[in-house]
């Protein structure tokens, strides 16, 4: 029951402008979260900007939302990303939002990806990456334990050397530097998280195994929620598992499997 979102000084809610272009399904949840954080939350479309409804000069921060644009068909967020950077309305207001001393912006899924291709406009954001497709040449789904470092991030402020469970899911997550290695975005502390412990196989080239790292995920979802369970049955959390990805069924790997 312990409230963890930090307190904003004052009681202010700074207007933020949750912000979507056609196609992006993730914008009920961002506005959620940013309510419960002590913000105004604010529906904004693409559509509203290019028209000239709305203005980000009227918000303190923009969140870029995830959920794949109908844009993203040109690659990781270009679609999205060139209806700002070749649209004079659009170029000018985010341009100026971005000039501000009082604005911030959040990008996730898509919206990272969109917003990693408005470098050009965001000062400071001349070594971020470029998103290109994985080299598995497929959708590839993680669970991750990630470690929060050392940087000027607003959002992870005093969270450093905290250890976070994340589900991570894309088609195009790769990272391609454009003016910086990884070791120097570490050296910069320019890089806010970085992933511990081993990586999983392709579940596309062996779809029936998930390697280490997993066995916490499938363990909870076999003592809660398997139906064949026994009464009090119990895996440990180093037990590992194997799982079907044709019928969804998961098992130990010492049970008899039918």
């Amino acid at each position: 029951n312990e409230d963890v979102s930090a307190p904003l000084a004052g009681g202010a809610r700074p207007r933020i402008a949750i912000l979507r272009e056609e196609g992006v399904n993730g914008q009920v949840e961002m506005a959620a979260a940013f309510e419960r954080a002590g913000f105004s939350a604010f529906d904004v479309h693409m559509s509203d900007i290019l028209s000239a409804r709305v203005s980000l000069a009227d918000f303190h921060g923009i969140a870029a939302c995830g959920g794949f644009s109908y844009g993203d068909v040109l690659g990781a967020g270009e679609g999205w990303s060139k209806s700002i950077l070749y649209n004079a309305r659009a170029f000018d207001e985010f341009s100026a939002f971005f000039e501000r001393a009082d604005s911030f912006g959040l990008g996730i899924c898509n919206g990272c990806q969109m917003m990693s291709n408005l470098s050009q406009m965001i000062p400071g954001a001349a070594d971020w990456p470029h998103f290109v497709r994985n080299q598995s040449e497929q959708f590839e789904a993680r669970f991750v334990m990630a470690e929060v470092l050392q940087s000027n991030s607003l959002f992870l402020d005093g969270m450093q050397g905290s250890m976070l469970p994340v589900v991570v899911a894309h088609g195009e997550g790769r990272t391609e530097p454009r003016g910086s290695s990884s070791e120097a975005l570490l050296q910069k502390q320019l890089a806010l998280c970085r992933c511990r412990g081993q990586t999983q196989r392709s579940l596309s080239a062996e779809p029936e195994w998930l390697g280490p790292g997993s066995e916490w995920l499938l363990q909870q979802r076999w003592s809660l929620h398997h139906p064949d369970a026994a009464p009090g049955t119990h895996f440990s959390s180093h037990t590992e598992f194997l799982v079907s990805a044709r019928v969804g069924r998961i098992w130990p790997v010492d049970a008899h499997l039918p």
